[in-house]
């Protein structure tokens, strides 16, 4: 069989290690593909006819009209650990594996990637900086920031990011963590440090406010106007998850009445983000172009598991952490 290879939508898998481009090489045919996040299902179908095998990124969206319109797929190897954006029982029904990479590959350096936000917005590092760049060393008394140390924090979504995320605050910045799971156990989440508490608890008690998240339909904007009204007046927020967890028109609302005093966020609701977005507009959001992932320890590990499952594919083997199994796979 031959093997044709598109990488869709990934600003970083082959560029920072092309090595990992020239392994794909070995395999078959290799094409990038940069297209628009709301492409529709039948012209992403016609674009990436005659390729079987897709590397992407969290956009577009491999829809049922997608699927339903696509010649041969062999495989949609995720270059990341989520996949809200592929319609599994579509794949399924075409017989296409979907594979992730393994949540314990990104833990690091997501968690890492949501506190050292928190951090920037807390200590005001960025309009710190942009006040020496415009000659205001002087006026260093106006960037006054808080401290993360022996804050009350709530963690929601205790996965493996957020795990992790209770770990640095309950150990490196002495904290003390409430955590919102539905999923994990009292013994889980007090196994790293926290305390298990509803989500109503944790919103009224919370100096600083961390999201771990995954997005499901149950969870989609539950930060809105009616919870942010439960916080204390003066929260920060961190978003090192999903974009659509949070309601954007509810965080800018909350800014400007100033019950927010800080949001950090890694991701939007609609990807890319251009200059014109509305939260680009305040001192005190930080937004990072969904870069949480972006080390370079990160995006060795990932590239590899990635070509790993093109390589197992090509060998009629299911690959690890595929997201469901196929009858004509061995599992």
């Amino acid at each position: 069989m031959n093997f044709n290879i598109a990488i869709v939508n990934s600003s970083s898998f082959g560029k920072i290690f092309p090595e990992h481009i020239d392994d794909l090489k070995k395999i078959g045919k290799v094409k990038r593909f940069e297209v628009n996040s709301e492409i529709s299902g039948l012209e992403l179908a016609e674009l990436l006819k005659g390729f079987n095998i897709i590397i992407s990124s969290v956009t577009p969206f491999f829809t049922k009209e997608f699927f339903d319109n696509k010649d041969e797929l062999l495989l949609i190897s995720r270059h990341g650990i989520g996949y809200n954006n592929i319609d599994l029982n579509a794949a399924k029904e075409h017989e296409t594996v979907v594979t992730i990479i393994p949540a314990l590959v990104e833990r690091d350096a997501v968690a890492e990637n949501n506190v050292s936000n928190l951090l920037t917005v807390l200590r005001r590092t960025m309009e710190a900086g942009t006040g020496v760049k415009n000659d205001c060393w002087e006026e260093r008394a106006s960037f006054v920031g808080r401290t993360l140390f022996n804050k009350k924090v709530g963690v929601i979504g205790v996965g493996n990011t957020g795990s992790c995320v209770v770990e640095i605050l309950r150990n490196g910045f002495r904290c003390e963590v409430l955590a919102y799971d539905p999923y994990k156990s009292n013994l889980y989440i007090g196994s790293y440090g926290a305390k298990k508490v509803d989500l109503e608890e944790l919103l009224r008690s919370s100096d600083i406010i961390c999201l771990c998240a995954n997005l499901t339909e149950e969870n989609y904007h539950m930060i809105d106007e009616a919870s942010i009204e439960k916080m204390k007046n003066g929260v920060y927020i961190s978003n090192s998850a999903r974009g659509a967890l949070v309601k954007e028109t509810a965080i800018i609302q909350g800014i400007k009445s100033g019950k927010i005093a800080g949001f950090a966020t890694d991701v939007l609701e609609e990807e890319p983000g251009r200059n014109n977005h509305p939260y680009l507009s305040f001192d005190n959001i930080v937004l990072t172009p969904h870069t949480a992932a972006y080390t370079k320890e990160c995006l060795e590990e990932m590239g590899k598991k990635c070509v790993k499952d093109v390589q197992d594919i090509s060998k009629k083997i299911l690959p690890e952490r595929s997201v469901q199994a196929l009858s004509n796979y061995l599992c």
